[in-house]
């Protein structure tokens, strides 16, 4: 995941010209940036994590939904954040809302980002809409999938 990581840093950093900005770019101090931003981003994803198991955590009486919750293909939005079309059908016999985690993979299956979504006040045997948007710019071929929902 590191190699990956790495490489995919060391791209972006000689794409943008990111090394050309600094009076030190030998080669231990491009290694040095690199790891600094591979940390922020493996930062961001855990941070991402944990807030969605938090936000998990809070709700009560919750009933496992995932088979319930369909999610459309990943588009890039005009932010340039990764945004995708969450649809909960509510097989309840009255009003729900849906807590929805969705993870941003590369092609690889690597974690980039992960969010939760709620569709609230889902009629009894209706459908809801939302939206699950990454917390930041994903680049490259990025899948999403439904990794938990709740109805509650």
């Amino acid at each position: 995941m590191t190699r990956w990581t790495t490489a995919a840093l060391l791209t972006a950093l000689a794409l943008t010209g990111l090394t050309a900005c600094s009076d030190d770019d030998s080669p231990s101090s491009v290694a040095s940036k690199v790891a600094s931003a591979a940390s922020r981003a493996g930062d961001a994803v855990a941070s991402a994590t944990a807030e969605a198991g938090r936000r998990f955590d809070d709700i009560k009486n919750g009933v496992d939904a995932k088979d319930d919750v369909r999610i459309g293909a990943p588009t890039t939005a005009s932010d340039g954040r990764t945004a995708v079309a969450v649809t909960a059908a509510n097989r309840a016999a009255s009003a729900k809302s849906f807590a929805v985690q969705v993870d941003f993979t590369d092609t690889t299956g690597k974690l980039l980002d992960t969010v939760v979504v709620t569709v609230p006040d889902v009629p009894a045997g209706g459908s809801g809409k939302g939206t699950a948007r990454s917390t930041h710019h994903l680049s490259g071929d990025v899948r999403a999938k439904v990794s938990r929902a709740v109805r509650y």
